[in-house]
C-alpha cells in the first residue's frame, strides 16, 4: 500500500511561514546592499525574493500529514509526531467552520481530531489540476482507511456530490 500525503496548514502557521519568507527576502537584500553598495538594491531584492520564496516553499513542503502502513506521521518544520493507527476511532467528511469540506480523523484520547483535507465544495466535474489532485487524495485516503478498517462517515450531500461529479462512490458499510 502506498503512502498518502495530506494535511492542512492552518492560517496562523501559513502567515508565520510567509513572514519568514519575507524576513529572508529582506535579510538577503540588506546583505547584498551592505556588501556591494546601494547600486545593488534591485539585484538584492531579486536574489532576496528567490531566497524568500525558496524558504517559504521549504516550510510549506515540510508541513504534512503522511499516512503509512505503520502509522500516521504529523510533521511540521519544527517538530514531528507519530499517531499509531489504533488511536484512530473513525473518519468523517463534513463541513468545517468556513463552509469547506473537511476530511478528518477522530482520535481516541481527549476527543482530538486530525484534519487531512479541506477542500471547497465540489460543484462540477474535475476541471483542473487542483481538482484532480484533491480527487486523488480523497480516493487514496479512503482506500487507506478502508484497508485499516476505519469507519468513515460522509454527509449525504457530500457523498452525492462526490459520486455525481467526481465518480467517487459513497463508502459501503461492512
Amino acid at each position: 500500500m502506498a503512502d498518502v500525503r495530506a494535511g492542512v496548514v492552518p492560517a496562523s502557521r501559513s502567515l508565520f511561514y510567509c513572514l519568514i519568507g519575507l524576513l529572508v527576502t529582506i535579510g538577503i537584500a540588506g546583505l547584498m546592499v551592505a556588501m556591494f553598495g546601494a547600486n545593488r538594491v534591485v539585484t538584492g531584492l531579486l536574489v532576496g525574493a528567490v531566497g524568500g520564496v525558496a524558504a517559504g516553499v521549504a516550510l510549506f513542503v515540510r508541513d504534512v500529514v503522511e499516512l503509512t502502513e505503520h502509522g500516521i506521521y504529523v510533521r511540521t518544520p519544527f517538530r514531528s509526531a507519530t499517531v499509531p493507527w489504533d488511536r484512530v476511532v473513525a473518519g468523517r467528511f463534513t463541513l468545517d467552520e468556513r463552509g469547506r469540506w473537511a476530511l478528518a480523523l477522530d482520535l481516541a484520547e481527549n476527543g482530538d481530531e486530525l484534519v487531512l483535507l479541506s477542500i471547497p465544495p465540489v460543484l462540477g466535474p474535475v476541471s483542473g489540476a487542483y481538482d484532480m489532485r484533491k480527487r486523488e487524495q480523497v480516493t487514496e485516503i479512503r482506500e487507506m482507511l478502508r484497508a485499516k478498517r476505519i469507519p468513515i462517515t460522509v454527509l449525504p450531500g457530500i457523498a452525492a456530490a462526490l459520486n455525481e461529479h467526481w465518480q467517487i462512490a459513497p463508502p459501503t458499510s461492512r
